[in-house]
């Protein structure tokens, strides 16, 4: 069985398989999350991300982790908000659920997840949460690889809407 938890923590200092970028479509190094990946990933990640020929909102790619504690990075971009009016919600999932099958599809067993869209691209967390439980519920109840499946949380006020949620989702 797989086990889902949240904790309050620096994603990049993750003992997991993988990490989670929320990443912009050209998979640049960029700001947030995205930007302590790459800085602390070294520019080795940055290179092998120019070979992918970038990726489209909803989907991931997948990269060496290099500097990191993770053996790997994989990279979803997340649709920004523009009021739940052009599809964000499934978008949105789509990220989890590219994510974790290409997890799932290099055996990997363990993964961590940051608050896609929830930072400059403005998904009110609260939504953001929803979807990504309800994504990782559903794929968990599969046989996969996946032994923990982590939401890796930024701040005290993240952590409780991931708490919150997984709790209602039981």
């Amino acid at each position: 069985m797989t086990m889902i938890e949240a904790v309050k923590g620096d994603i990049t200092k993750q003992q997991v398989d993988a990490i989670v970028n929320a990443a912009n479509s050209a998979l640049a190094a960029g700001a947030g999350v995205c930007g302590a990946i790459h800085d602390a990933a070294g520019p080795e990640l940055e290179e092998e991300c120019m070979t992918l020929g970038g990726c489209p909102t909803g989907e991931a790619r997948i990269t060496k982790g290099y500097g990191l504690l993770a053996r790997h990075v994989i990279h979803t971009v997340g649709p920004v908000w523009h009021g739940g009016t052009q599809n964000e919600p499934v978008l949105l999932r789509g990220c989890y659920e590219h994510s974790l099958k290409l997890a799932a599809g290099h055996k990997l067993k363990s993964l961590a997840f940051p608050a896609i869209s929830t930072g400059i691209f403005g998904y009110p967390i609260d939504l953001a949460t929803q979807v990504a439980v309800s994504a990782v519920r559903t794929f968990a109840k599969q046989p996969s690889s996946l032994e923990v499946i982590r939401f890796v949380c930024f701040s005290a006020k993240d952590l409780a809407d991931y708490e919150r949620e997984l709790a209602v989702q039981g």
